[in-house]
């Protein structure tokens, strides 16, 4: 194979790791792997992927093909519904994330929910919820009703079962909805993905942002949602910036533009291997990454 040279700057590097994961992936599409009419796979020393398929696909209709790229990721988000990821900023207590769903493994963005100064113990918003992992969070610090959101129909069953397995379900509403619920709150929250890049699969729509598109929904839309003198949380990596996708300015700019000023930042430093792995195509962006925790109100 032809040796390629050193990509010439961060964001290269970042295309070309996008471009390397693209071909395996069409790579692993292309090698299909039949299911019964039941799920089950016809191959010798096959797993049994039945219940992985269920929990995705909900009952079978009879014999299909699946890709093996789609059928490996099956397999994993099965494994991690069924062992659950263990969250420090819940006293230990697991979220059980669904195939689609985004797992809260990198747990420093949790963290920073759970340590941020509170300003109300009434009423909090959380926007994109995914597993329900932060509105638990906020729910355990004490305050009285979360109203968490979502647009996926899998993400609000996932944060449904989770908020309910937590012993939250009194506290915790899930609803659906684009971005905000109706009315204000003292506190809204979000983490929305952190890569303004175009997603290739479902389970990247919570890695990636197109434009940033739901970055800009929730600064835009948020001086609507906040109650007098309350504040926005916008959970952020700012691993773009060392890729070169979306410098600082732009950032702060939006802030400006959507009427917000900024009373605070919590950093904190990623701890997941590929932030130490030398190896890693994207080793130096990853090592400079700090993840913030944006302490925002109307200006």
């Amino acid at each position: 194979r032809e040796r390629r040279a050193p990509a010439a700057t961060p964001a290269e590097a970042f295309h070309r790791y996008r471009q390397a994961r693209s071909r395996r992936a069409r790579l692993l599409g292309m090698v299909l792997v039949p299911l019964d009419a039941d799920f089950g796979v016809p191959l010798r020393r096959a797993p049994d992927v039945r219940r992985a398929c269920t929990e995705a696909y909900g009952p079978a209709r009879g014999p299909s093909v699946v890709s093996l790229r789609e059928l490996l990721g099956l397999i994993g988000a099965h494994e991690w519904r069924e062992k659950g990821v263990e969250v420090p900023a819940l006293g230990g207590d697991r979220v059980h994330p669904y195939y689609g769903v985004f797992s809260p493994v990198r747990g420093e963005y949790v963290d920073l929910v759970a340590e941020a100064p509170l300003p109300t113990r009434e009423l909090a918003f959380d926007i994109g919820t995914g597993t329900g992992v932060l509105a638990a969070v906020l729910a355990r610090r004490g305050i009285e009703h979360v109203v968490a959101t979502d647009q996926d129909a899998r993400a609000l069953e996932c944060a449904r079962e989770n908020v309910a397995r937590l012993g939250l379900a009194e506290r915790v509403e899930v609803i659906e909805a684009d971005l905000f619920p109706p009315g204000r709150a003292p506190l809204v929250v979000c983490n929305p993905p952190w890569v303004p890049a175009r997603p290739s699969a479902p389970l990247e729509y919570a890695i990636y942002d197109p434009s940033s598109q739901m970055l800009h929904g929730f600064l835009n839309g948020l001086t609507g949602h906040l109650a007098p003198g309350g504040e926005g949380w916008l959970i952020l990596s700012d691993l773009a910036e060392h890729l070169g996708l979306r410098p600082r300015a732009e950032l702060l700019a939006a802030f400006d533009t959507a009427g917000l000023t900024v009373l605070d930042r919590l950093d904190v430093h990623p701890v997941h291997p590929r932030a130490f792995d030398p190896t890693d195509p994207l080793h130096s962006a990853r090592a400079a990454e700090v993840t913030s925790l944006w302490r925002l109100t109307t200006r």
